[in-house]
């Protein structure tokens, strides 16, 4: 099976693609192509040159993980946000006939009574998750056989991204800076390696609609930290709490959040990771 990836060089588009890659001819397509990397500059705002690269590719199926990610960003610049999340996805839905994969978020609700199951009342609070519930009901009325995937906190050690909650964490100790992490923000942190480990089952059953999946400890982002400091053997003392308020980021953020798996947990017979499992991968990894 043909499978092009947008937005294929970024942590998740980076994982996504080595787990496809063994059983699947795979094009890694991105707005930039990392040094030393090989793929198609491509960019999903702009329709004409989409279609131009679908029709030589001609793909089985499209994953699609270009978006405009930063939250605060979003927030500061919304028409672009608009421009990449949801005209880019309609682009995306024209230029297109065949399967499409798509990757959300749980900033598709308000983190008033997380976590969350695929049959829960949506209510973004901010512009970031407004856009990316636009994308998921373009692509959905669009056809019905896509598959939207919502993830959440998605984190790896990847070097090309500057998106990575564990690369910051593990930098800014080792440099022996503090950091202020908060502590009312609650999710289920997901390794990029499950996650794409899920989308491969996902293609090889067919599924379709909106699935939720997410690693299986719900615990704030404080504790994550702390967690990754306690398995990098850095100094946790490092970590200074704070709360969202106190913060005071740009764009509201869901507080009491996640994901619940359960439909995939029975749909596809799997079992999620715990972040232990999933940062001894990664050490274990690094060691080789």
């Amino acid at each position: 099976m043909r499978i092009l990836i947008t937005g294929a060089f970024g942590q998740l588009g980076s994982a996504v693609s080595k787990a496809m890659m063994d059983s699947h001819d795979v094009i890694r397509t991105g707005r930039f192509i990392p040094k030393g990397e090989y793929g198609i500059t491509l960019d999903i705002q702009n329709k004409i040159l989409l279609q131009n690269v679908v029709d030589v590719i001609q793909p089985d199926i499209i994953i699609n993980l270009a978006a405009m990610t930063s939250v605060d960003g979003c927030e500061l610049n919304p028409d672009l946000a608009k421009e990449i999340n949801i005209a880019g996805v309609q682009h995306i839905c024209e230029s297109f006939d065949g399967k499409i994969i798509h990757f959300s978020t749980d900033y598709v609700f308000d983190g008033e009574n997380g976590p969350y199951t695929e049959s829960d009342l949506v209510n973004p609070i901010s512009v970031y998750g407004e856009t990316k519930l636009s994308s998921e009901r373009i692509l959905l009325y669009h056809n019905p056989n896509h598959l939207v995937i919502r993830g959440n906190v998605i984190y790896d050690d990847s070097p090309t991204t500057k998106a990575s909650f564990l690369n910051w964490v593990v930098k800014s100790l080792e440099k022996n800076e503090e950091i202020t992490v908060v502590t009312d923000q609650i999710n289920n942190p997901t390794w990029t390696e499950s996650m794409a480990d899920i989308t491969s089952l996902c293609i090889e059953k067919n599924l379709s609609g909106i699935v939720h999946w997410g690693d299986s400890n719900q615990l704030t982002r404080f504790d994550f930290a702390v967690k990754i400091a306690e398995k990098y053997e850095l100094d946790k003392k490092l970590i200074k709490p704070i709360t969202t308020e106190k913060l005071t980021q740009l764009a509201q953020r869901p507080l009491k959040s996640g994901l619940k798996s359960d439909k995939l947990i029975d749909t596809l017979g799997v079992i999620q990771p715990s972040i232990d499992d999933c940062l001894n991968a990664i050490l274990k990894r690094n060691k080789i």
